[in-house]
C-alpha cells in the first residue's frame, strides 16, 4: 500500500436515503464518475463536504469494505475518520485500513475547545499506537472555523518527529495560505514527504510552487476538470488561462452554501433528484439561491 496520489481531490459529496442513511453504491459510482471524467486524481468521502460527521457511525464503518469490493485503489482514496471520541476514530480508521484503505483524514476531537497541544497530540498518539501499523497513512485535518480545535505547526512537527512517516501530511481547510505556507516550511513539504493540500483549487499553483501536494477542494466535485486542466499546463500564457478560469469557478461556487451547491450540480447533471437530501441541520439550496446558480453555471458555459 502507498499513500495517496499527489493532485486534485474531490472532499465528495455524500447522497443520503430518504431515511437519513448513507447510499453507499450511489457515492461508490459518483467517486468512480469523479475518478474518471471528474477529472480527479482521488476522493476524500466522509470529509466536511460529505457530512461525515452526520453520517450515521454504521455506514461510515460499512464503507471502506464496499469502496474495497467495487476495486476503487487504495492510492485514489483518504477517508475522513475523525471523531470527537477517540476510540470511534480509531474504530473508523481501523475498518478504512481493513479494507485495504491506508491513507485517513483526521479531524483533531472537535467537542471540547481550545484544548491543549498535548491533549490533541494523546488523541493522534491514541490512533497511531492503537492502530499499530507502520503503513498507516494519517492526513491531519486543520479546519479551524469548524472544529474549533487548530493545529499548530509547532504540534504538526512534534507529532511527525513522534510518528514519522505514518504523520503523512496535513489538509489545510483555513483558506488562509500562509497558514499553509507556514505548515510546508515548518515540516518541509513534498521535499520531506510531507504532503500539504490546501483546500482551495486557487491556490494550486501557487501551492506547488512552495512545495504543497496539490489540493483537497469541495469544489472539484463539479470542477474538478478545470483544476485538473490547470495543473496539467505548462508554464506561461496556457497557464495563467486555466488558472483563471479556475479562479472564476471557485469564486461563483463562494457565493453558495458549498455542499448544498455542489449536491445540486450533481441533481442536475444526472436527472436526479435525491442528490439534494441534506443531513440535518444542513438544508438545501433556497429556491432563489437555485435560480442564481443556474444562472451562474449558465453564464461561465456561455464564457
Amino acid at each position: 500500500m502507498t499513500k495517496a496520489r499527489r493532485g486534485i481531490h474531490a472532499a465528495a459529496i455524500s447522497p443520503f436515503t430518504a431515511d437519513g442513511s448513507l447510499d453507499a453504491p450511489k457515492l461508490i459510482a459518483y467517486c468512480q464518475h469523479l475518478l474518471a471524467e471528474g477529472g480527479c486524481d482521488g476522493v476524500a468521502p466522509t470529509g466536511t463536504t460529505g457530512e461525515g460527521t452526520s453520517v450515521p457511525m454504521v455506514d461510515r464503518l460499512a464503507l471502506p469494505a464496499a469502496f474495497a469490493k467495487a476495486g476503487i485503489p487504495a492510492d485514489r482514496v483518504i477517508f475522513g475518520t475523525g471523531a470527537p471520541a477517540a476510540n470511534d476514530c480509531v474504530a473508523l480508521t481501523r475498518a478504512a485500513i481493513d479494507a485495504g484503505y491506508n491513507n485517513v483524514l483526521v479531524l483533531p476531537p472537535y467537542y471540547y475547545k481550545n484544548p491543549p497541544d498535548d491533549g490533541i497530540f494523546a488523541y493522534y498518539a491514541n490512533l497511531v499506537e492503537k492502530i499499530g501499523r507502520d503503513d498507516l497513512r494519517v492526513y491531519l485535518y486543520h479546519f479551524p472555523q469548524m472544529s474549533m480545535v487548530p493545529l499548530s505547526p509547532a504540534l504538526v512537527v512534534r507529532l511527525r518527529k513522534a510518528f514519522g512517516a505514518v504523520i503523512a501530511g496535513l489538509k489545510d481547510s483555513s483558506g488562509d495560505f500562509a497558514q499553509s505556507r507556514a505548515i510546508v516550511e515548518a515540516t518541509g513539504g513534498v521535499a520531506n514527504d510531507f504532503d500539504v493540500y490546501p483546500s482551495s483549487e486557487s491556490m494550486l499553483w501557487d501551492g506547488l510552487a512552495i512545495g504543497t501536494a496539490g489540493v483537497i477542494s469541495g469544489s472539484t466535485n463539479a470542477f474538478g476538470a478545470r483544476a485538473q486542466t490547470a495543473l496539467r499546463a505548462d508554464a506561461g500564457a496556457m497557464r495563467d488561462a486555466a488558472m483563471a478560469r479556475v479562479r472564476e469557478t471557485r469564486d461563483m461556487a463562494g457565493k453558495y452554501p458549498l455542499m448544498a451547491a455542489m449536491k445540486q450540480i450533481e441533481a442536475w447533471r444526472t436527472g436526479d433528484a435525491s442528490w439534494t437530501r441534506m443531513a440535518p441541520p444542513l438544508v438545501p439550496l433556497s429556491a432563489e439561491q437555485k435560480s442564481n446558480l443556474r444562472a451562474d453555471l449558465d453564464a461561465l458555459d456561455a464564457a
